[in-house]
């Protein structure tokens, strides 16, 4: 996988967008001591670089405790397990994206109408998940717990807020449902890999798609 995940400090959040749901791990924790902070960084730094050598398989709790010159026991601590480990890496990834459609430009950020925003917003998604694609299939939760993510739950809630400027008198919420299922990263991989569909198709897909859920029409 040739993607690097972005850098690790943690963006500021932008004003002016009520606040999305915050990503939770044990780095934000503002009790967690610096050494222990500074180990997490190290473990998922050198996760990130096992994935760029090795894909998501790579990844595993003693390859990432070597790479890091730390026991298996820290890895098993900060994480839980591997699932844990590969999540805290797609937090990361997922405050990039929140910052940008909270506060970065538009379309995709505040300034544009919130149609426009809302198929830049696809159109990001797609092209995250198809550069970590490998990574956000390893690190998909049980079904039981998947739709819960906070990671999920952000996008979930960015996009039925865009859907009730566009049509408040819709299921906004459900809606947001069918468009995210859209963007479901294994729907995504089997349409890529599987279907050997070019991404330029599932953009215009996307565009098409939120055009007839909303009934709205691109810019001339």
């Amino acid at each position: 996988m040739s993607a690097t995940l972005p850098p690790f400090p943690r963006p500021q959040e932008p004003a002016g967008e009520p606040e999305l749901l915050q990503l939770s791990s044990a780095g934000d924790d503002p009790c967690l001591r610096a050494d222990a902070a500074r180990n997490r960084a190290r473990l998922l730094e050198a996760a990130t670089r096992l994935i760029a050598e090795h894909g998501a398989a790579g990844v595993t709790m003693e390859a990432v405790a070597a790479a890091a010159n730390v026991g298996k026991g820290t890895v098993f601590r900060r994480f839980g397990d591997r699932t844990g480990l590969l999540t805290a890496l797609l937090d990361h990834s997922s405050r990039k994206l929140q910052a940008d459609f909270l506060g970065g430009p538009p379309p995709l950020g505040p300034g544009a109408p919130a149609i426009e925003r809302l198929r830049a917003f696809g159109v990001a998604v797609l092209y995250r998940s198809v550069e970590q694609l490998d990574l956000q299939l390893a690190a998909q939760p049980e079904p039981t717990r998947r739709f819960a993510h906070p990671s999920l739950r952000a996008l979930h809630t960015h996009v039925t807020m865009l859907l009730r400027q566009i049509a408040p008198d819709a299921d906004c919420e459900l809606l947001a449902q069918t468009l995210m299922g859209y963007l479901d990263p294994a729907l995504i991989h089997h349409l890529t890999k599987q279907c050997g569909m070019p991404l330029e198709r599932l953009e215009k897909g996307w565009l098409d798609l939120v055009d007839r859920v909303t009934g709205s029409r691109p810019p001339c």
